[in-house]
């Protein structure tokens, strides 16, 4: 039988190719130590899987915003050079290749000498997860596995496609143990035992791919689309089993269909022609890589898969032999990340954008944590950054939010931050931190009604106790608002001429409340306070208040801060876990905590508060 990738996978490769190569198309970069030849027959068959998916469920984002990067290794010593330690040890699985989700990048490791019948089908599985990510909110975990594993045996031809080949270990395994309910099985998710005791979750997975495979034969000999059927009434949160019943009938009489088909001795595939897949070869840019250029690729999978050491060592020799290369600093970035060294990895990443780095995450975690670090006086740069970051990458959807942040920071171009931010909330609907900066920025503007709607349109997103406990007590400081200005609407004044006059707390032909401290970067020189924090007070639309009281030789001191907006500040706590998320309003007081500030031109107060580290 062909290997799944042809000969550009599986085939003999000449020994003298020894070029080192970057192959790239709009959608994959491949880079390999093997041939142009064979680099350009891996790409082209990546395209034809991306087209497939593209052909068959055409509402599917077939391009993540985080860019597939394949690693094409040409033999067993290149592949173990880089892949993940725990598989190097005596006795462990002999890898062929691997798909690897890390932080905004998706890696993918093949080994082209590999042998077997599908020797690739851990990568097709994984990324045919990557294909359904966006249905993830609803899809139930059977059909996301089942259909992982019935296109991870995926087989390239010279012209079709074989889709749906058997499983012989599934097979065999059914045969031999008794299935799980469907009614069970449908219900199964993530905290299930079927998913993750090893026994069962072997039938789980077996079972998922009969029935997938079982269906996908029904529909098409039958003309019927009882998959699609399933997948809207899922998509509509119906209860799963409901949801199977009206588009598989009965269920009782599905599972003895299924149960027959697991016994039968052949099993149907698909053929999809993939002459008219429009792969543009022209458009594919080659370029051959310096071994420095070619290191530092295996040094960033290589930290993404653990072996930090590893690459510590390779981007040392790097940067000694290409000072000017700024992919190596990126890197030696993602490992002082890894470590939680985060002024290290600003350094780094700061580093690359001085090198002109092209690498839309350099510019991003250099901007990024560069606001966390306080440091105003480079908010040119992080803005540049922030722009380069979204420009070099126009999906990336974090970059528009921290973007957003910066100027809700900088209390200037509030407008084009709702812009940003909705951008991102576009291109990332289920993420609850961009719909909560969405409701600051609204709060900062004044308008307490939309940010009221958008926080209750973001509960069905919280996922963690501590998440609904925040947007709950969001909801709360905006009905505190409410009152505060009900309150102060309906206390009188004097005028003067007899008349009853109603005070309001917002000025005419503003947008909202007048500032109480100036809205200003915290760039004066920056202190510490250790002491106990005192007479907390909020006032709209995010404005804190506080004394903290500390012991010095002369006795006890009072300092007074504030805070312009308190979403922004850099909260953590030391020697205690928080139960629910902390609300500086209400949970503040009488705590130990050491605060960090800077001066303000505020002279009626000590300062502006950057950071606030609870202590028990």
């Amino acid at each position: 039988m062909l290997c799944a990738l042809t000969t550009a996978l599986c085939g003999p490769l000449l020994a003298a190719e020894q070029s080192l190569l970057e192959v790239k198309s709009a959608h994959f970069t491949v880079t390999t130590d093997a041939s142009e030849k064979d680099a350009r027959r891996i790409l082209d068959n990546f395209e034809r899987m991306r087209w497939m998916f593209q052909t068959l469920f055409p509402k599917t984002n077939v391009d993540p915003s985080s860019p597939i990067l394949v690693m094409a290794m040409k033999n067993r010593k290149s592949f173990q050079a880089i892949e993940p330690e725990q598989y190097l040890a005596k006795g462990q699985l002999n890898l062929a290749g691997l798909f690897m989700k890390a932080p905004y990048k998706n890696y993918v490791l093949v080994r082209l000498d590999a042998e077997g019948e599908h020797p690739f089908a851990t990568v097709f599985h994984e990324y045919t997860h990557l294909q359904f990510s966006g249905a993830s909110e609803w899809m139930p975990l059977w059909l996301n596995e089942g259909l992982a594993e019935f296109f991870q045996n995926t087989e390239f031809l010279d012209k079709d496609v074989v889709l749906g080949l058997a499983s012989i270990d599934d097979i065999l395994y059914l045969r031999e143990h008794p299935p799980i309910p469907l009614t069970e099985l449908f219900r199964v998710d993530h905290n299930s035992p079927y998913y993750h005791q090893e026994n069962k979750a072997s039938v789980f997975y077996a079972e998922s791919w009969a029935l997938t495979h079982y269906l996908q034969v029904h529909d098409r000999e039958k003309g019927t689309h009882q998959i699609h059927d399933y997948t809207v009434l899922m998509s509509q949160h119906q209860d799963p089993v409901t949801a199977a019943e009206k588009a598989f009938g009965d269920l009782k009489q599905l599972q003895s269909a299924l149960e027959l088909y697991i016994r039968q001795r052949q099993y149907k595939q698909f053929i999809l022609s993939s002459a008219a897949a429009p792969l543009d070869r022209a458009s594919y840019q080659v370029r051959t890589l310096t071994p420095s250029q070619y290191d530092v690729r295996r040094a960033d999978f290589m930290a993404n898969v653990g072996r930090k050491r590893d690459a510590r060592a390779l981007l040392e020799t790097v940067m000694a032999a290409d000072p000017a290369n700024a992919e190596a600093p990126e890197t030696l970035g993602l490992l002082e990340m890894i470590d939680s060294n985060q002024e290290a990895a600003r350094k780094w990443y700061g580093e690359a954008v001085k090198l002109d780095s092209q690498s839309y995450l350099a510019q991003y975690y250099f901007a990024a944590l560069t606001m966390r670090s306080g440091d105003s006086a480079q908010n040119l740069e992080v803005e540049k950054s922030l722009r380069s970051a979204i420009r070099l990458n126009p999906s990336f959807a974090p970059a528009y939010d921290e973007l957003s942040s910066f100027y809700a920071m900088q209390h200037k171009n509030l407008d084009e931050a709702r812009n940003l931010n909705m951008r991102a909330i576009e291109m990332d609907r289920k993420n609850l931190g961009y719909r909560l900066n969405a409701e600051n920025l609204l709060m900062m503007q004044g308008d307490y009604e939309d940010a009221e709607k958008v926080l209750k349109l973001a509960t069905p997103l919280a996922k963690t106790p501590e998440e609904t406990a925040q947007i709950k007590s969001r909801l709360e400081q905006i009905e505190a608002i409410r009152t505060l200005k009900e309150q102060a609407k309906a206390r009188p004044s004097d005028s003067g001429d007899g008349q009853v006059t109603v005070e309001s707390s917002v000025p005419v032909g503003t947008a909202g409340p007048a500032p109480r401290h100036p809205l200003e970067s915290a760039t004066g020189p920056k202190h510490f306070a250790i002491g106990v924090l005192h007479d907390v007070a909020c006032s709209e639309p995010a404005i804190l208040e506080l004394h903290v009281e500390i012991t010095t030789k002369a006795g006890k001191q009072q300092l007074f801060l504030y805070a312009s907006n308190y979403y922004k500040l850099d909260l953590s706590a030391t020697g205690f876990t928080p139960t629910v998320q902390m609300n500086p309003c209400k949970d503040f007081e009488g705590m130990k905590a050491r605060v960090q500030y800077a001066d303000s031109s505020d002279k009626t107060v000590d300062g502006q508060m950057i950071a606030v580290e609870l202590r028990k």
